[in-house]
């Protein structure tokens, strides 16, 4: 099955309303969606996390892979990347990323030439439904959502999520430039929702170690998760280490500094960013040997967002809850999305390959919004327009 042509179409994907992180205001993403034809008609879909991919894919990747072996995924790899760690000494982590979405588009296409959902290509499912957090932070307005700006406001929020859809599992930013008007959210939160809500959170490397310290005691108390880089280094998680039982997670994927360190926990990562499904694979069969948890990011279309729940239904160490905005967001660029968590829970497609089916209009109406707007700003600062925010902010 000859591959005849790779379209890759960057998109704005909004959220409902910019929630508040450690670098400013963040109103959505803008990904590359990607589609894999082949001779037979059959498309296969795939996602990279940025805008810059779909250039990469016309420009690099494509010329290499148009006329080969669909089926023949290590040789495309090959045809298109360097060995891992050739791509680290030359910081190419972009290039693996837009390969990776078409990897993951041929792991679609393979999954529907034989009429198999992926994870059965996988090796078989050992769970049909995948946990998610529901996410929180403070939110300025968007088009037609008033954002949550006081602790009470977002505790109303988190209550409203339980009533509704169920949720008890919950992750949010801890990244104001006053680490105590973030501490009073959680002392809220923990308040209004209970002893037995699951609260985990992210600050973005937003405190600097000695800030760090002196909130690890209080948030032990509150019964924290899990901290996602508190601070800047793996080295500086290891200082925090000594004073707290808190888990910490990093989107760092230097799993052998992590191993070496002995922390962080876990690794938050995509299949995307790692170069596809077989690398994610290999990189949790890794971090399973080594005792390193791990679990998914937040933000993808319904495309990369089903990659990962064929992965966490195939694979037994993806078993925390994954990081989830999908309730957040509004619009999707699949036939069946947005995907929406019900009691921290959604269920794996079924159908061939990703078992999604990419909306044309969807398509064309993000990309449209792309090439008006350009791409999604996730470091705009209200405060210092035009000017980026320097970390620690404490």
């Amino acid at each position: 099955m000859r591959i005849t042509a790779i379209r890759a179409t960057p998109i704005n994907l909004p959220l409902e309303a910019p929630y508040v992180w450690a670098f400013g205001e963040l109103p959505g993403f803008s990904p590359t969606i990607v589609e894999v034809e082949t001779e037979q008609g059959l498309v296969g879909l795939g996602e990279a996390p940025s805008p810059g991919a779909a250039r990469l894919i016309a420009e690099r990747l494509a010329p290499r892979l148009v006329g080969r072996d669909a089926f023949d995924i290590s040789g495309c790899e090959r045809a298109c990347l360097p060995w891992w760690t050739g791509v680290q000494s030359t910081n190419d982590f972009g290039l693996i990323a837009a390969f990776g979405a078409v990897e993951m588009a041929l792991w679609d296409l393979r999954g529907k030439a034989w009429n198999q959902p992926l994870f059965q290509l996988l090796g078989g499912a050992v769970r049909r439904e995948v946990a998610f957090t529901d996410y929180f932070s403070f939110r300025t307005d968007g088009a037609s959502v008033r954002g949550e700006r006081t602790a009470d406001e977002v505790a109303a929020y988190c209550e409203r999520l339980h009533a509704d859809h169920g949720t008890t599992c919950f992750e949010g930013k801890f990244s104001t430039a006053d680490p105590i008007a973030s501490l009073r959210l959680i002392e809220t939160l923990r308040r209004r929702l209970g002893d037995a809500a699951m609260i985990r959170i992210d600050s973005n490397m937003a405190y600097s170690l000695t800030t760090a310290r002196s909130l690890v005691r209080p948030l032990e108390e509150l019964g924290i998760r899990n901290w996602e880089e508190p601070v800047r280094t793996f080295e500086e998680v290891a200082e925090l280490r000594r004073h707290t039982t808190i888990p910490f997670s990093s989107h760092n994927l230097d799993l052998s500094r992590a191993v070496a360190l002995r922390t962080p926990d876990a690794i938050v990562t995509g299949p995307a960013l790692l170069g596809g499904i077989g690398r994610m694979v290999r990189f949790v069969a890794a971090a399973e040997a080594m005792g390193v948890d791990v679990w998914c990011y937040s933000g993808d279309s319904g495309v990369g967002t089903a990659a990962y729940l064929h992965l966490c239904a195939a694979l037994e160490h993806l078993r925390e809850p994954n990081q989830s905005l999908l309730r957040m967001q509004p619009e999707d660029v699949i036939e069946e999305g947005p995907f929406r968590p019900y009691r921290n829970l959604v269920a794996v497609p079924t159908g061939p390959g990703l078992g999604v089916t990419l909306s044309q209009s969807g398509l064309q109406r993000l990309h449209e919004a792309f090439v008006r707007d350009g791409p999604m700003d996730k470091y705009f600062d209200a405060g210092s327009a035009g000017q980026f925010r320097r970390l620690p902010l404490n």
